[in-house]
């Protein structure tokens, strides 16, 4: 193996039909700027419930886990990272509404690309704002954090991992999609294997079947691989939709 001027030769656990190609791996300005990344098919017009939704997705209902903490909590809050269009938080903020609980929730969904519907003016308690999630910096902490088939076209996907466990609050649920196929290891043939029991160590929970990870309560995480860099040119995954590999080695000071 050797880097030079971000370059990467594809290691022998990779597919054999990358073995041969020098491919350059893109930094976070580049990936950004992907037409990969820009992909209008993955979370543009799905929905809180029903056939292409939130609820399907992620095996759970943010409005029913939302309406379950309000007897007891003062302060409800939900962040929902590569949100998209907004379309399934104004769906949830439109049933929060109707169901008078609006006054105790704050909902913050964020994207890399402002293309969001318009919120009506009665869900004054949700925003949306355009960002890059590995750049933002919170203000509070969250009872819920959902990521709904958006960290398939993040570059640094373990470091979105990190952030959002400690952005919990301390009995918070983050819950996400991941496909375990878009993470390489340097010169690693069982990466799915070592990455789970890394998640299991961290105290986190993952479903292959359901290409699902959660963590219950706040964490502060450093998992012990470096960050290389994205590949954009990855194909398909589980979803049928081109994805983004990330790309990474062992620290050595870990």
């Amino acid at each position: 193996m050797f880097f030079e001027e971000n370059q990467y030769l594809y290691s022998p656990a990779l597919p054999r039909s990358a073995r041969t190609k020098m491919s350059k791996l893109l930094n976070a300005f580049e990936l950004e700027r992907s037409s990969v990344v820009a992909n209008s098919l993955m979370n543009r017009e799905r929905r809180l419930t029903g056939g292409n939704s939130y609820t399907r997705d992620l095996c759970l209902n943010p409005v029913d886990f939302i309406s379950g903490r309000l007897a007891t909590q003062h302060q409800i809050t939900w962040l929902d990272i590569c949100c998209g269009t907004g379309r399934a938080l104004i769906d949830a903020g439109r049933l929060l509404v109707a169901d008078r609980s609006s006054e105790k929730i704050a909902i913050t969904g964020i994207d890399l690309v402002s293309m969001f519907d318009n919120v009506p003016n009665d869900l004054g308690f949700l925003r949306l704002k355009e960002t890059a999630v590995l750049d933002w910096v919170p203000s509070e902490s969250f009872d819920l954090i959902t990521c709904v088939h958006g960290l398939h076209y993040v570059g640094d996907k373990l470091r979105l991992i990190e952030l959002a466990c400690s952005w919990l609050k301390p009995d918070g649920l983050f819950i996400t999609n991941l496909g375990l196929d878009n993470l390489k290891l340097e010169n690693e043939t069982k990466s799915r294997t070592v990455l789970r029991n890394s998640f299991r160590t961290a105290g986190l929970e993952y479903d292959s079947r359901k290409h699902l990870l959660w963590c219950r309560g706040q964490k502060q995480i450093r998992f012990e691989y470096e960050y290389l860099g994205a590949d954009d040119d990855a194909g398909p995954n589980y979803t049928g939709q081109p994805a983004v590999d990330s790309h990474y080695r062992k620290r050595t000071n870990y």
